[in-house]
């Protein structure tokens, strides 16, 4: 079973009325295949999004999506409860026949499947101020809706995946085995990740310490994770839920900058279009200032801007382990991609070092 039967097939073990029409691929991302779904509904064209879950990087898939589910549930209570609350403001899963939120195939592929949310999008680079601000308040404010999550500690789906110095350590054993032998080519790359290893286990101490706190946090908040609302251009609902778990408000923060204030795409081979925009940091400052600066604790305040740093090191130094490796983790578009988006990051790295005096300096006036 192939194609459009095999999509039909996963759509027919889920709550969906109507009738099925076709399946598109969907969006862009590195991890997961996505597609829409169109089912007729008594004339009218119904859009869900159906993905089937990577399970090479996600090795349970159960718990992932009980992750998903319990967070879903809990910001749609919310909502429910919120006069002006937006019925668009999280994702809503759709529940198979056993009344689980997902389903999986004959092949032992997991897949899941939600309501398209209509009339919004996400942008891979954002536009403006305007956009950077409500994309960070809606980061933020997903931060605070998870603030009283009940329930036991949720699943750490991918263990360790912000701890920045094991990602050295992963860069380093991958220079060592060589595997699909580039080393010699990208010595410049090895070196500018080992020069700044001394800071990369700062908000890891800081933790331990009791300085900052463990949240409940998305951990990929790449600014395409946002969808945007068509009329209004507010940032209406948090997409891409896989990594939700267990992590550090500043590994959301500083993803947010990494993605957000860098005008070009994170694979743009032209490194003279890549630079972090100060006006760009400074709205996704204030966006998510206004939205849970309260919540945070000095600490937590305090490395806002340096979070953005460690963030776009870990990606590139992610972005390098990956090719050295052969090109095994994220999806690739021709033999150099991965290196493309690690000079790529680690360009940004030294636009964000040299702004970061700025950085502070607003990141106070704001206290």
């Amino acid at each position: 079973m192939k194609g459009q039967e095999l999509i039909k097939n996963i759509c027919s073990k889920f709550f969906i009325y109507g009738d099925f029409m076709v399946a598109v691929p969907f969006g862009n991302g590195n991890i997961n295949d996505t597609f829409q779904v169109t089912f007729d509904q008594g004339g009218a064209r119904i859009h869900y999004i159906l993905q089937r879950i990577n399970c090479n990087v996600f090795k349970n898939p159960p718990q992932v999506m009980e992750n998903i589910d319990r967070v879903t549930q809990h910001v749609l209570r919310k909502i429910r409860h919120e006069p002006l609350g937006s019925k668009r403001r999280t994702l809503r899963f759709l529940r198979s026949f056993a009344d689980n939120p997902y389903v999986q195939d004959d092949d032992g592929d997991f897949w899941r499947a939600y309501i398209f949310v209509e009339n919004a999008r996400s942008y891979e680079v954002l536009a403006n101020e305007e956009q950077a601000y409500n994309v960070a308040k809606a980061f933020g404010r997903f931060t605070c809706d998870l603030s009283d999550l009940p329930g036991e500690r949720m699943h750490e789906t991918i263990p360790d995946f912000h701890h920045t110095p094991k990602r050295i350590e992963a860069l380093e054993q991958a220079v060592k085995e060589d595997r699909a032998d580039r080393a010699k080519t990208v010595s410049a790359e090895i070196d500018f990740a080992r020069k700044r290893r001394d800071e990369t286990g700062i908000l890891l101490e800081l933790q331990k310490s009791g300085d900052i706190p463990e949240r409940i946090t998305h951990n990929d908040t790449k600014a395409n994770n946002i969808l945007i609302d068509d009329s209004t251009g507010e940032g209406i609902c948090v997409i891409d839920l896989d990594t939700v778990m267990p992590g550090l408000a500043l590994y959301d923060f500083g993803d947010m900058i990494r993605s957000g204030t860098n005008p070009a795409e994170e694979d743009d081979v032209n490194l003279e279009n890549v630079y972090m925009n100060f006006s760009m940091f400074e709205a996704m400052l204030r966006g998510y200032w206004d939205s849970c600066g309260s919540t945070l604790t000095e600490a937590e305040k305090h490395y806002l801007p340096f979070s953005g740093k460690l963030i776009t090191l870990e990606i590139g130094t992610r972005f390098l382990t990956d090719y050295l490796n052969g090109d095994i983790y994220f999806k690739t578009k021709r033999p150099t991609h991965n290196l493309e988006r690690c000079r790529n990051q680690f360009k940004l790295v030294e636009s964000m070092e040299q702004q970061m005096d700025k950085m502070n300096i607003l990141t106070k006036k704001l206290k």
